[in-house]
This record gives C-alpha cells, structure tokens and sequence, in this order.
C-alpha cells in the first residue's frame, strides 16, 4: 500500500514544492487548497515527479473550522496517514475575521492546522511510524508571547500578529511531539527561512504591516525583507521535505528543522510550559474538535 501525505495549501508556492518532493519520494500526495483550478494545476505539477500513486487534491477554505473539521473527515475516511504537512499560512494587511468571526491570522495560522492535526491523530497512529510537520517562521521572533486572548494588547501590524500565531503554532508543535512521545507520531517544526511568494511579494510590500517605530525604517525593513524572501520556493520547501522524509529523523521528535535544512534550537520563549498551556485552552476554546 502507497504512504499517503496530505500538505495543505499545497497549490503554490512552497506547498507545491513541499507536494512534488514528497510526491518524488514515493508518497500518494494529497494537496489542499481553496481554488479547483490552481489544484489542477498542481496536481499536473506534483504528477511530472511521483514515484507513487497518482496525486489527488480535495477543496476546503481553512479559515473556516467547519470547512476544515469536514477535510479532516475527508480525508480520515481514507484511511492511515503517513505523513501530515501543515503548509497553510497568511499574512494580512489589515485586521480581518474568517467566517467564525476570529482574527484571521491567528485562525489560519495557527487554529486551522491545530484543529486538523488534532481531528488525523487517530489516522496518523494507524499509520505509525507517522510524521506532523508543522510550518513555522522567523516572524516568531518579533511576537508577543501573551496567549490570553485571541488578539494581543496594542494595534494590528500583519508582520506581528502573523508571527505571534506562528508562535502560538510552534509552541504547540513542541508540546504535542512531548505529548505523543511513544505513540511512533513524530511532531516537528519546519522554518523554510522566506521565498518569493504571493504572500511575501504581496502583504510584506506594505509598510502597514509593521509597528510604528518600524515603519520610520521601512526603506531598511522592506530591503531586509526582499533579501530574505528572494529565493526560490523549491528551496524553501527543504527543511519540511527533510522533516517529513529524512530516515536520519528516524524515531526523534520536537525538533525544529531551520532553512539550512538541519535541526536548530527553537526560540526558547516556545518552549515554556505556561505558553503552551494558554495556547493550548485558547485553541480549545475557539476550535472545538465538534462544531456546537
């Protein structure tokens, strides 16, 4: 029988490098996107690599829970799960809520991957050995680490808020990888480092995305940020390529994989119990795993 893979937001970008190095390894690739059109196309893209099974891609807006508890179900019916990449990020200019009626940022990078690892553990044990690769960012470093509520004290600057739910992603991940340890799931990060994306050509063009004090430097910010996000998305998709496949990985777990492709010490603000715990009832609080 083929390992299956799921990555969302594997239509573009680094998604669909991550899809297409999994898919060349030998994994029945399952990508997930909003847009039935750019999945065709990417189903096209992943196809001229597999080694495996024929890639397939499912619809589903994961800013939305329900849409994202009725993927889980989706793809639950298949059967075990090898591999799950959770791809899926955004960054906006302005403040937006999804369709639950929760800061969108924080919805779609942070709850909407909970929420869908949480709904696939029974899935990923019967696969196990099995692996969770979750997409983290550099932006965590300029975060506040206050998980009391949805939104932090203060204005809405994209850059901030979406590093602050990367945070609250990744201290998850390394919480879950202790949580499972022995269950034969491992749980790892993944920091592509930065490419040349939509997101990145886009909402990170907009001195709006910063704090104040940032935008009397945004000449040198935005310079800063096309160095980093110049490269190619093939690239950037290594360090989940090497988390979700790599046999040097075999049985270890809570690792962070940097954009040099190699494990790297998370931020250690990530890493405190106390952070977890308020992630951890903050997501159970507003991504129940039934809908009310």
């Amino acid at each position: 029988m083929d390992q299956r893979a799921v990555v969302t937001a594997g239509t573009g970008g680094i998604g669909l490098e991550t899809a297409r190095g999994l898919a060349a390894a030998g994994y029945a690739v399952t990508v997930v996107g909003r847009d039935t059109e750019r999945g065709a196309g990417a189903i096209e893209r992943i196809a001229e690599v597999a080694t495996g099974a024929e890639p397939r891609f499912v619809a589903a807006d994961l800013a939305s829970l329900d849409n994202v508890r009725a993927l889980a179900a989706r793809l639950a019916a298949q059967g075990p799960l090898n591999v799950l990449v959770n791809n899926v990020g955004a960054m906006f200019t302005d403040r937006q809520q999804t369709v639950d009626g929760i800061e969108a940022s924080f919805a779609v990078n942070h709850l909407s991957p909970y929420l869908l690892t949480e709904l696939l553990l029974e899935s990923l044990r019967a696969a196990a050995p099995s692996r969770i690769v979750n997409v983290s960012s550099g932006a965590v470093r300029v975060a506040k680490p206050t998980f009391d509520a949805v939104e932090p004290p203060g204005g809405y600057y994209g850059f901030h808020w979406y590093g602050r739910a990367k945070l609250a992603n990744l201290a998850y991940t390394l919480d879950l990888a202790g949580r499972l340890r022995g269950t034969g799931i491992s749980v790892f990060a993944a920091d592509p480092g930065g490419a040349a994306t939509e997101m990145t050509n886009g909402t990170m063009r907009s001195p709006k995305i910063v704090s104040p004090g940032l935008r009397l430097l945004w000449p040198l910010v935005r310079r800063t940020f096309e160095r980093s996000t110049s490269g190619p998305a093939s690239v950037a998709a290594l360090p989940s390529i090497l988390a979700a496949t790599d046999a040097s990985l075999d049985g270890q777990t809570g690792l962070l994989i940097g954009p040099q492709a190699r494990p790297v010490p998370p931020i250690r603000k990530s890493t405190t119990k106390d952070m977890a715990n308020d992630v951890l009832r903050l997501s159970r609080q507003l991504a129940p795993l039934t809908a009310a």
